[in-house]
């Protein structure tokens, strides 16, 4: 069995987050690619922000004892607060026509929650990390 299909199996939550995590980091780049303001980034971006926000509403549940941690929740899961206050944030912004504020807020909140929890996800000790740099079948049995 894939990697990914037992992941799946074994850890249905993680794969979702998995899942829509990547899925935010790729549409994510093509938005700061594209042409702004057209009716098409408003719909990809109500996407992102409903990828975002299923992203963060699983890490609530995901818990991880072995790390430092307090009740199961480890340093990574600033980031769920970051998304939870500053993706209402951006959206504030883009409906005040407060442009400038909602590129910094989208920008920074795409770099923060997407690359660098992102990378800090694959760090060796941590679930995917283990799947990537370890034994795949190590990892998924944790």
């Amino acid at each position: 069995m894939s990697a990914l299909a037992s992941l799946m199996q074994r850890h249905p939550l993680i794969f979702f987050h998995l899942v829509t995590a990547v899925a935010a980091l790729l549409l994510g780049l093509w938005m700061l690619l594209r042409r702004k303001g057209t009716r098409s980034h408003r719909l990809l971006g109500w996407t992102w922000v409903a990828l975002m926000g299923s992203t963060a509403l699983a890490t609530i549940f995901i818990r991880d004892y072995r790390l430092p941690n307090l009740y199961g929740y480890t340093p990574i899961h600033l980031f769920t607060l970051t998304v939870t206050l500053m993706l209402p944030l951006g959206i504030g912004f883009a409906r005040r026509g407060r442009i400038e504020g909602h590129r910094k807020t989208m920008r920074n909140l795409y770099l923060g929650a997407c690359v660098i929890a992102g990378l800090f996800t694959l760090l060796p000790g941590r679930f995917l990390g283990n799947l990537l740099w370890g034994t795949p079948l190590q990892g998924i049995a944790s």
